[in-house]
């Protein structure tokens, strides 16, 4: 470096000294929290820009003529201290409309964009991938802002199945879950949703080998007589293997594909970008909130590929069987994150047990369907731990006619309160009461604002006239279908897990149409309710209950008579008064302090705009120089002062807290 250069470097250090100080001085004027970067570029922008104007407004005020200065100090200080402080103003006009247009944390920091590039271009390339599977299937159209409306349903249902199909496991683990949601999308949609399978080509067999001793932390001898390299099962997440501990006993492994999780990972996060843009330029993506369906699918695909969570689940649904349904034993010794050892169950799944139904008479399989229906209403009423993914495959059926449960990666959980807003629901379809049935709606779930419950009764006694009769052909899930679009139409915000039990439900009735064709679903549903609610209010039950809230109320009681007593004596001598605070809320004050702050700014704006207006339209006063008037100098000040008021109380409105 030469000693000429040392000037330029000191001016250009001491310049960005200066669009710091700028920049701090400008987040706090604005009283909001300003990023850096775009502070730092604007206070660059009027260190330049205060440099320029200087020379331009002192030579068209006659304070500069010919490179002289031709006013008193006091005077050039007033013009310079002007301009500076207008040039500041114009930077902040230039932050706030950045806030409005483009708020702070809209864009990653620029470190983001140094850190993780490999990552974004993967996630963009397989972005892309998605796109152009969409649009192949003939689905681009409806990706964009304007909705086509031309095409049939059943036609666009079926390729957005085979779009998801091609997409891969994430996709279709996606379309499954869309395919429960009968409340949101069309039948022909979840009917062909619902066809959707995540089989796979088997891994081979020295890759999953290679998985099983990573989580096993130990060669496979050390734990197993033998495994199987010939998978009982493949999906694109996992594959099932029957193995046999040193011991002898039978067991099976589910065991996560290597690179699963990344590849999911990769794909949520895609699913995840893509819905919050579908619901930003779609009318279907917001009437449907894409975004909260993407963000539900991806916490639960996200326990599904946990293994220790499945473990919790299976524990938890075995503990709450009476030995109607069978669950297999879990290992956990030999159980990690993505290992799952468990006995093996001997059957065969209900969808391809058709030849061992048929050689039953209609009797037991009518039993056997009404074992299983009410274990899964006490799981859902009494116990509130139930298998929320009750489809065919996941319940097997042995030889001695015996039911068992598999893959507990989905398992709801419902609390008591619920569970007793469940039980009077379907007390109240049994006795076709459409107000206690609205009152079990209501106690259920999030109440909106603006319900209309007399339209709610009717509608509701109307479905439930509906399907009185002929239940065993129509069957649950229409019932629990139709109550879920019901619910969904007058605007009730449903909870996750009592979603999972409507879609049991659902799920349920066609494996019972499977097991026994002629069983009365919806009338076994009522029968087997009418039993557990009698349970729940015999006169022991109630006795139990009260004595455990009594139990709760002991204490109060206790110190009762002492309250009394107190009470009554400032009764007498007159010492009771009754205190109001109607601002006790810090959340009310705050609102309060918040509001006036905007009107007192805004009022103050108003008045110095309009105090600044009349002084530089003004055509008397003194002259500070030749072509300058003293009520102009004040009026522009003024003017300033009311624009930084203004300002604030703009960024004041629009703040997102």
């Amino acid at each position: 470096m030469t000693e000429t250069d040392m000037p330029d470097l000191a001016a250009f250090l001491a310049t960005l000294l200066v669009a710091y100080l700028v920049a701090l001085f400008a987040r706090r004027t604005l009283g909001v929290p300003v990023g850096w970067p775009r502070a730092l570029v604007m206070g660059l922008i009027m260190v330049v820009t205060i440099s320029w104007a200087a020379t331009e407004v002192g030579r068209m005020t006659g304070v500069f003529v010919d490179g002289q200065i031709k006013a008193p100090t006091g005077v050039v200080f007033l013009v310079m201290a002007l301009v500076t402080a207008w040039a500041f103003v114009i930077g902040l006009i230039g932050l706030v409309l950045l806030e409005l247009f483009l708020p702070t944390g809209t864009l990653p920091p620029p470190s983001a964009f140094l850190r993780g590039w490999k990552a974004r271009r993967s996630r963009a390339r397989r972005y892309t991938q998605v796109v152009r599977i969409a649009t192949r299937h003939g689905l681009g159209g409806y990706l964009g802002r304007g909705r086509r409306t031309d095409g049939r349903p059943a036609a666009i249902a079926r390729s957005l199945r085979d779009a998801l199909n091609e997409g891969g496991v994430t996709f279709v683990k996606l379309g499954q879950m869309l395919s429960t949601r009968r409340d949101l999308l069309p039948e022909v949609f979840a009917d062909q949703l619902a066809t959707l399978q995540t089989r796979a080509e088997p891994e081979p067999w020295a890759q999953i080998e290679r998985a099983i001793e990573e989580e096993l932390g130990r060669p496979l001898t050390e734990v197993f007589q033998m495994v199987d390299p010939s998978p009982l099962a493949s999906a694109s997440v996992a594959q099932v293997h029957s193995a046999r501990l040193l011991d002898g006993t039978p067991v099976v492994l589910k065991v996560q594909r290597p690179g699963a999780r990344k590849q999911v990972t990769s794909d949520v996060e895609i699913i995840l970008r893509l819905a919050a843009w579908l619901e930003r330029t779609t009318p279907w993506g917001r009437s449907l909130r894409v975004s909260r369906l993407a963000e539900g699918f991806a916490a639960s695909l996200d326990e599904e590929l946990d293994y220790t969570v499945e473990l919790d689940n299976l524990r938890g649904v075995a503990a709450t069987l009476h030995g109607e349904i069978r669950v297999p034993v879990a290992h956990e010794e030999h159980s990690t994150g993505r290992l799952l050892v468990m006995d093996r169950l001997d059957g065969t799944p209900v969808g391809e047990a058709g030849a061992l139904l048929a050689a039953l008479p209609a009797a037991e399989r009518e039993a056997i369907a009404g074992r299983l229906l009410g274990e899964i209403l006490r799981q859902l009423v009494r116990t509130g731990v139930f298998h929320a993914d009750l489809h065919p495959g996941n319940i097997l059926l042995t030889e001695d006619g015996r039911l068992g449960l598999l893959d507990f990666g989905s398992v709801g959980r419902l609390d008591q309160p619920t569970r007793n807003a469940l039980g009077m629901l379907l007390l109240a379809i049994d006795n076709n009461d459409a107000i206690g049935a609205t009152d079990s709606l209501i106690e259920m779930l999030d109440r909106p604002e603006d319900l209309a419950e007399r339209e709610l009764e009717r509608d509701l006694g109307q479905l439930m006239v509906r399907y009185r009769s002929g239940f065993g052909r129509s069957g649950s899930a229409g019932l629990f279908a139709a109550l879920f679009k019901l619910i969904h139409a007058y605007g009730f915000a449903v909870p996750p897990q009592i979603a999972g039990a409507f879609r049991a439900l659902a799920a349920l009735d066609g494996t019972l149409t499977l097991i026994s064709p002629d069983l009365d679903v919806v009338g076994a549903v009522r029968r087997q309710g009418r039993e557990m609610m009698r349970e729940a209010v015999s006169p022991e039950a109630v006795r139990t209950d009260l004595e455990s809230r009594l139990a709760g109320f002991l204490p109060i009681l206790q110190r009762m008579p002492r309250r009394l007593n107190k009470l009554t004596e400032d009764l007498e001598h007159g010492r009771i008064s009754v205190n109001i605070r109607p601002f006790a809320d810090e959340r009310d004050r705050r609102f309060l302090t918040g509001l006036v702050q905007q009107v007192v700014v805004a009022v103050l704006a108003a008045a110095a705009t309009l105090g600044a207006i009349l002084l530089i339209a003004a055509d008397s006063g003194p002259m500070v120089t030749p072509d300058l008037r003293l009520f102009a100098l004040v009026g522009f000040a003024l003017l300033l002062v009311g624009f930084v008021l203004a300002l604030r109380s703009l960024v004041l409105v629009f703040r997102r807290e």
